[in-house]
């Protein structure tokens, strides 16, 4: 089932999720990743329960919510890890670009301090 469809069959069916009472699926953004894997294990032992061994292959209503349920969770749960991810990557370039600038700062001194007195002098003068 694609994303945009259990989407819309959880807005149109007003599906709730075991948290705390009840919660949304826009109350499911809002949670940490650990809060989200306790609902999925909650829903996962509760698929569990509902596919026990029968020897009627029948699948229900209930069957298909509680699988939309399990699959919104873990979207979100695909999503917020992805976004953490990006978020390590940027704070790493950014890392990475600052010992950069401070090292070619530390080598644009060295070269300047290489330099002769007149050199200095006139570069000086032209920045007056």
């Amino acid at each position: 089932m694609e994303n945009e469809e259990m989407f819309i069959k959880a807005s149109r069916g007003k599906m709730r999720f075991p948290y705390k009472g009840s919660a949304t699926v826009e109350d499911l953004w809002d949670l940490p990743v650990t809060e989200l894997d306790k609902i999925y294990k909650l829903l996962n032992a509760e698929a569990k329960r509902a596919h026990e061994d029968s020897l009627l292959e029948t699948k229900s209503e209930e069957d298909e919510k509680l699988a939309v349920r399990i699959g919104i969770i873990k979207y979100i749960v695909s999503v917020k890890l992805e976004e953490k991810k990006a978020v390590e990557l940027m704070k790493e370039r950014k890392e990475q670009k600052q010992k950069i600038m401070e090292i070619l700062a530390n080598k644009q001194n060295e070269a300047l301090k290489e330099k002769s007195v007149e050199e200095l002098e006139r570069m000086l003068k032209e920045l007056e």
